[in-house]
């Protein structure tokens, strides 16, 4: 068995945690493979179409040709260590991108130079925001027809407000794309075809081009200048002198840029011809940060609630967060136990010891290290701060699970978890046969397990267990791995949308429950007052009733069963969100007051104030994006409005009309086939969630009518 040293010889300021993430279809996998082929990790390309990819190593990947879970690798370049995680592009999947982006140091953003910047690129680019990640951007498949570089950038800048840094230029574009100008070093870099674009020459610009490559400089370096001060200072400086500025000033700028997420490198390439990726790799390690480039994180300790840090350095306290969980399955489909992902952010991870799981509040045993590529492991015998590796866990033992944070014993702390989207769609599933009843419960615990996102039920009404997700593609991918991986052939009913509950107006009320029974009686009187909250906000509840008559030691009583009622609605039977419920007032018995007491009148004081505050329902609405051939565009925007569609706009592409809309996702059901049908295969669509809104009246009947039936 091989072992690998702690660090090796890189040190913390040589390493790089980043993600690759991009709309489907994009070409993140197909770049990812290159880098990994030019690095030397792997010997011999693999391809998406012929389901050969490194990263893409599950039956369902190489049958589909999309990236479903995501992907870590490592790889080397220039001296540096490079921790690589390759996310899917597709919306339903959006937890990997999620839990990937919340321990990621950078990320490459893919963006195909022929779609620009699409729906589910903006959705990871805003992930990518709210976790502060600084990125690149690779404009890629510059050799399609219809190629063009100049409206990425726009869109860059238009649709998601980055400041772009453009440091290539194209030699060529379409058939014609034969390489990059470089604005910075003032060269043209060529690829060779007959090597697989392992080697390029780098040479003078041709002369059809030195304008424009004059230009782009000046406008490069004109960038830098608006937005570092340091920079326009050497800027100036020598353009008084008239000298030609040192490229190791512009690097340096670009990186101060990149860091604070001030500003975006633009790159170009053709991953699936071989061309650019070295200049990406040079990037990778030239502008994304090392984990000592960071600020300390920064958690709680658990006990006090007071803040902590610990810094990105060997000896300091352990500080790791558990970011994704894997089965280990064995030869045959036999389930090993579990593959817990985690990057260390302080201290040394060592096999072998002790940690303290501050979330679960329990020691844990670290028995086996590894470093991952793809689903191929290397033992380990330690992680160093900055590292990203994962626990193996033998079946039956306790293991991390994702958003838990592993950390010193005598020094606790607790990082911020994953955030987890809530499910959008569901369906009822049962056991094909008796046999496999409880086989099917435990499988599903195990998938909820490894997919926070993926959520396991029980419907009130029926008994029947349910399912839920992001997604259609997200559910079938599921329910094959039931098939595949536990032999469990299931049988599922229709697609449920997640409709929600909230209320429209404010409300009180008031209940008193006094138990009749002999012995004891349980007594509880609660006042509560129900206030519409704003989209997103949830079910928040407040103790006001502080100075009055309540007993103090029963308000946790009181918010749990607040938690509790608000998962069944009072006018459909969804749980309900988005509304804030306040205890302001109460009173107590002497002898009588019990938990259950108050517990049950606060069930009744929420439903009587629930049922009188204009309660309605919400459904998830979508924003959509459609790309249908402009002699079909009649046909789907027609489709479209039937399906309540509020279009947002239009944008004329080559041959092709872009359409934005909201759409309920009720509406999109199904709505694969009828746009095949209708642009004759050749429209395709994406969406991701956008925003629940109320249901119309007709709606909101129909669905408290079956409620009731």
């Amino acid at each position: 068995m091989t072992r690998s040293a702690p660090r090796a010889s890189h040190p913390i300021a040589r390493v790089r945690n980043i993600g690759i993430m991009a709309h489907i279809d994009a070409g993140k996998t197909t770049t990812t493979e290159r880098i990994l082929f030019y690095s030397g990790v792997i010997s011999r390309l693999g391809e998406v179409d012929h389901g050969s990819a490194t990263t893409d190593w599950m039956e369902q990947e190489q049958e589909r040709g999309i990236s479903i879970t995501a992907a870590a690798t490592v790889f080397g370049w220039r001296d540096h260590q490079v921790n690589l995680v390759d996310t899917p592009g597709h919306v339903d999947f959006t937890i990997e991108v999620e839990r990937s982006l919340r321990v990621l140091d950078g990320a490459v953003a893919v963006f195909a130079a022929t779609e620009g910047v699409q729906a589910q690129s903006e959705a990871v680019w805003r992930q990518a925001d709210r976790y502060h990640v600084p990125r690149l951007a690779f404009v890629n498949k510059c050799d399609r027809v219809g190629a063009d570089p100049e409206m990425v950038v726009r869109e860059l800048a238009d649709r998601l407000g980055a400041r772009p840094l453009v440091l290539h230029l194209p030699l060529g574009l379409g058939d014609d794309f034969v390489g990059v100008i470089d604005v910075i070093s003032r060269t043209a870099r060529v690829w060779d075809e007959d090597s697989l674009g392992v080697r390029f020459d780098d040479g003078p610009i041709p002369t059809s081009h030195a304008a424009a490559a004059a230009a782009a400089r000046e406008a490069l370096l004109g960038a830098i200048a608006d937005l570092d001060d340091g920079f326009l200072a050497a800027y100036v400086e020598a353009a008084d002198a008239g000298v030609a500025l040192d490229a190791a000033i512009v690097h340096a700028a670009i990186r101060r840029l990149t860091l604070a997420s001030a500003a975006v490198p633009v790159l170009l390439g053709a991953a699936f011809r071989n061309k650019g990726v070295h200049n990406l790799l040079d990037a990778i390690v030239d502008y994304l940060p090392a984990p000592s480039d960071l600020p300390p994180v920064v958690g709680v300790v658990p006990a006090t609630g007071a803040t902590a840090q610990r810094a990105a350095t060997d000896d300091a306290a352990l500080a790791a967060l558990a970011w994704k969980v894997m089965a280990d399955i064995g030869p045959g489909g036999s389930e090993r136990g579990l593959v817990t992902y985690v990057r260390v952010y302080a201290g040394t991870l060592v096999a072998g010891a002790a940690v303290y799981n501050a979330t679960k509040d329990r020691l844990e045993r670290v028995e086996r290290l590894v470093r991952m590529h793809a689903n191929r492991r290397e033992d380990v015998d330690a992680l160093p701060a900055g590292s990203i590796g994962a626990i193996v866990v033998a079946a039956g033992e306790r293991g991390a699970t994702t958003g838990d944070t592993l950390c010193a014993p005598d020094a606790p702390i607790r990082l911020d978890t994953v955030h987890v989207p809530e499910p959008v769609i569901g369906i009822a599933i049962e056991a094909a046969t008796a046999d496999e009843i409880a086989r099917l419960r435990g499988a599903l615990d195990r998938l909820a397990a490894e997919d926070p996102s993926f959520k396991v039920g029980v419907d009130p009404d029926t008994g029947a267990t349910t399912i839920a997700g992001m997604g259609e593609l997200h559910l079938e991918i599921l329910v094959d791995r039931l098939r595949r991986e536990f032999g469990i052939a299931a049988a599922v009913g229709r697609l449920q949308v997640a409709y929600r509950e909230t209320i429209t107006a404010a409300a009180r009320g008031e209940a008193r429950h006094e138990s009749a029974v002999r012995g004891p009686a349980d007594f509880g009187h609660v006042v509560l007052t129900l206030a519409p909250a704003a989209r997103g906000r949830g079910v928040r509840f407040e103790d006001q009733s502080a100075g009055g008559d309540m007993p103090r030691e029963f308000v946790p009583a009181v918010a749990e069963a607040v938690a509790e009622a608000a998962q069944v609605g009072v006018l459909a039977g969804f749980p309900m969100t988005d509304l804030t419920v306040a205890l302001v007032g109460g009173s107590g018995h002497v002898v009588d007051s019990s938990p259950r007491g108050y517990k049950l009148a606060t069930t009744r004081a929420f439903r009587e104030a629930a049922s009188a505050a204009g309660p309605t329902v919400l459904e998830p609405v979508m924003d959509v994006e459609v790309r249908a051939p402009d002699e079909h565009t009649g046909d789907v925007l027609g489709e479209l409005l039937a399906r309540r569609a509020k279009i947002a706009g239009m944008e004329a592409r080559p041959g092709v009309q872009v359409i934005a809309a909201a759409v309920p996702l009720a509406e999109m059901v199904g709505y694969a086939t009828v746009l095949r049908s209708n642009s004759r295969g050749r429209g395709t669509f994406s969406m991701r969630f956008a925003h629940y809104a109320e249901v119309p009246q007709a709606t909101r009947a129909r669905l408290a009518t079956r409620a009731a039936g």
